[in-house]
């Protein structure tokens, strides 16, 4: 298998919404941004997949090292071999990929957050710097398009956050800030076990109010100039939308499910998108 087929096959089987976005892009950015999101896999499931954080610990670290070999010439990993060669046309940076690594490694130690500027931390390395290469790869040219791609990754990471309270719970995970748990008298115990009440819906609403502020204030942010290369950031707030109305039309039932759209829906929204130019 070569490198090329390796992050294809990683990015295609993850079943996620930003791949539906990528397959409108021309060749070379379609594969740079197929083989940035292999990464980003890779890195994620040593959190999500390892059970034992000390094995963990060490193939992040290994990664780290990857990241520097890699940017100092000697690639080894199939991820970094398909990556490497756009990164210098793209302007992506080794800061970057040790950024996602940094916000993986917190996943490691820490699983509560005190308010929603501490979160906003983890929001930034594992989403906003994501979105920022992303931007990038799809062809940034104005500076302002670097805070729109920032904020864009913060609203789809909230959005991630409310969809998967139910499988962090399972991990031991809680993403949303004690802080806001205590505004709406939720209390840890309750997601942990995974039990619902109107007390946990208002926190939900509360969530979903704030991820769709964000995803407007990234929209207001993009440049003129920039929003015809950026289509495909915009087909994944589509999509990502969507699924925000879903979990507030069922009623937040993501304690005990996850809420998703299928795949015929998400192309169509990224379809439209691409021959509309809106959402």
């Amino acid at each position: 298998m070569t490198p090329q087929e390796y992050v294809q096959q990683k990015a295609s089987s993850s079943g996620s919404s930003f791949y539906y976005a990528f397959l409108f892009l021309p060749k070379p950015r379609r594969a740079a941004i197929t083989a940035f999101y292999a990464f980003c896999r890779e890195v994620d499931d040593v959190v999500d997949e390892v059970s034992d954080m000390g094995v963990a610990a060490q193939k992040l670290a290994w990664w780290h090292a990857q990241v520097t070999e890699s940017f100092a010439g000697s690639a080894n990993h199939p991820v970094m071999q398909a990556l490497m060669p756009y990164c210098k046309e793209y302007g992506i940076r080794a800061e970057h990929l040790l950024s996602v690594i940094e916000g993986c490694q917190m996943d490691l130690v820490q699983t509560r957050y005190l308010d929603f500027e501490s979160l906003n931390r983890y929001c930034y390395l594992v989403a906003s710097v994501v979105g920022e290469v992303s931007s990038l790869i799809f062809g940034s040219t104005h500076p302002d398009t670097t805070a729109y791609a920032h904020k864009l990754g913060l609203a789809f990471q909230l959005t991630n956050i409310i969809r998967d309270v139910g499988e962090d719970a399972l991990r031991g995970r809680i993403y949303i800030p004690i802080s806001e748990l205590q505004q709406f008298d939720v209390k840890a115990h309750e997601i942990l076990q995974r039990i619902p009440s109107e007390r946990f819906n208002a926190l939900m609403q509360f969530q979903c109010n704030r991820a769709r502020a964000i995803y407007a204030q990234a929209l207001a942010l993009l440049p003129a100039q920039d929003k015809r290369a950026q289509k495909p950031g915009l087909m994944m707030a589509s999509i990502y939308s969507k699924l925000l109305d879903e979990i507030e039309r069922a009623g937040f039932p993501v304690l005990q499910e996850r809420v998703a759209l299928t795949p015929l829906r998400k192309f169509w929204l990224a379809w439209r998108v691409q021959a509309l130019g809106r959402f």
